[in-house]
């Protein structure tokens, strides 16, 4: 993946997520997420409505957009290829500190068990390196 879009899921930005519902409707849900081995990691819990839309259909939309600049963002399309039990919330753990600069994940619930969605990006769009304008 293009180094610029890799250093996009390396900070404290904000990763939205499009799956597709049952009925084919878009669903949309802002969450953590990161990049290692030529995957994109979503860490959620079980049943939660993008779990359960990946279940049926495993196609993505995954945008991330920089905090500092609006201008500097990438849109990926891919496939969820695996979901991997997160019970003993280390990959939440590493996010709470990319995130948070926190050691430890702050929301846990006791009913809830943590997953992440390992994404193989397919589509990469990554916009050209712009700065918005101070005036």
């Amino acid at each position: 993946m293009d180094e610029k879009a890799v250093k996009l899921f390396q900070s404290k930005n904000l990763v939205f997520i499009a799956t597709i519902m049952k009925d084919g409707s878009p669903q949309l849900s802002p969450v953590w997420a990161n990049y290692e081995d030529g995957h994109i990691l979503v860490n959620t819990a079980e049943g939660r409505i993008k779990h359960k839309n990946i279940i049926h259909d495993p196609r993505v939309a995954v945008s991330v957009v920089s905090k500092d600049n609006p201008l500097d963002m990438t849109t990926i399309r891919g496939k969820v290829v695996d979901i991997i039990p997160d019970y003993d919330y280390k990959h939440a753990d590493r996010l709470t500190l990319q995130y948070m600069k926190r050691d430890n994940y702050p929301f846990k619930r006791e009913d809830e068990k943590r997953i992440i969605l390992k994404i193989k990006p397919e589509r990469v769009f990554v916009l050209p390196e712009l700065k918005m304008n101070d005036d």
